[in-house]
């Protein structure tokens, strides 16, 4: 495929070189990554990304994470606006196709607007995740509003996610995923522990008096089209119920100053619940498609999404 310019455009697999300018061109699509996403996404599927160029100039970008024989994940697709039109998206689309070709259902979230598009390449709507805001603070000194359900059982715990074992958390993350995913979410979590600090990226779990594991989440720095105050994105947030997962939402928020992001599957109403409770506001809508079985994992659980590039 030739530009008009003449130069030549090729697909190459995604660099460690490319990371941050990935990363940056997520961030001005309003994708609002954290700093280390794209890193992490990368490394889920080594295989699976890759980088569209013109000549030697990267224009574009897919992700397309192979989990496992039965379940793939399409996700950081984007072509830079100026480069729009001329085909490179559909052959960046038709490689990661390819490459997830043997796998019985593969997932994406998409825009309301492109629903059709996708429906085009045998992708069916299975539900809306809403993108929920909490405005940032007014003033700092200003008290975040609390969860009204948010409180942990007599013999419960709260515990940052270094002083749980990762087998405990990772089996409850597998019974609650399409496909269990260790190697991504051991990098999901420990980049959260390591950052784990006042005021900044944290990991914390809920255990039962027993030790096991009965919810999770993890929330980070985030990086906005328009720069200003630090924000931030929650995910995964999983919890048994609705007061472990008050809980969570509490321990996580409480003291952030700038804006922070879920996006929660519709198809649980606590989850909204919740997040009404603690100020947040709904402002965006993106459908999850598949295309092949659907996994059959309920979603009363899920309160929030690791990342939609990854669901």
């Amino acid at each position: 495929m030739t530009h008009p310019s003449g130069s030549t455009y090729t697909i190459r697999p995604m660099r460690a070189a490319d990371l941050p300018l990935v990363t940056e061109w997520a961030r001005q699509e309003g994708f609002c990554p954290g700093p280390d996403d794209v890193a992490i996404l990368s490394r889920a599927d080594r295989s699976g990304g890759w980088v569209g160029c013109l000549g030697d100039e990267p224009i574009g970008c897919i992700v397309g994470v192979r989990w496992d024989g039965r379940y793939g994940f399409l996700g950081l697709f984007l072509v830079r606006p100026e480069h729009r039109g001329h085909g490179y998206g559909v052959a960046l689309w038709r490689r990661a196709l390819d490459h997830l070709a043997s796998v019985a259902c593969i997932g994406l979230e998409a825009a309301p607007d492109r629903v059709g598009d996708y429906a085009g390449w045998g992708f069916l709507p299975a539900w809306d995740t809403l993108r929920w805001t909490l405005p940032a603070m007014a003033a700092p000194v200003q008290p975040r509003l609390r969860c009204t359900s948010g409180h942990l059982p007599a013999g419960y715990r709260l515990l940052p996610g270094l002083a749980v074992p990762e087998p405990v958390v990772q089996a409850y993350d597998a019974r609650h995923e399409a496909t269990p995913r260790p190697h991504f979410l051991r990098e999901w979590l420990r980049a959260g522990a390591r950052e784990a600090r006042p005021g900044g990226s944290t990991v914390l779990v809920v255990l039962d008096g027993s030790g096991d594991c009965r919810g999770f989440a993890r929330i980070r720095r985030c990086l906005l089209a328009e720069p200003g105050l630090p924000a931030w994105r929650l995910g995964p947030w999983l919890a048994d119920g609705p007061d472990l997962a008050g809980a969570l939402l509490d321990g996580l928020c409480g003291g952030r100053e700038g804006p922070v992001f879920v996006d929660a599957p519709e198809a649980n109403p606590g989850a909204h619940r919740l997040l009404g409770e603690r100020g947040f506001r709904a402002t965006g809508r993106t459908v999850r498609m598949y295309r092949g079985d659907p996994p059959a994992v309920s979603l009363q659980d899920t309160y929030g999404l690791a990342c939609l590039e990854l669901g």
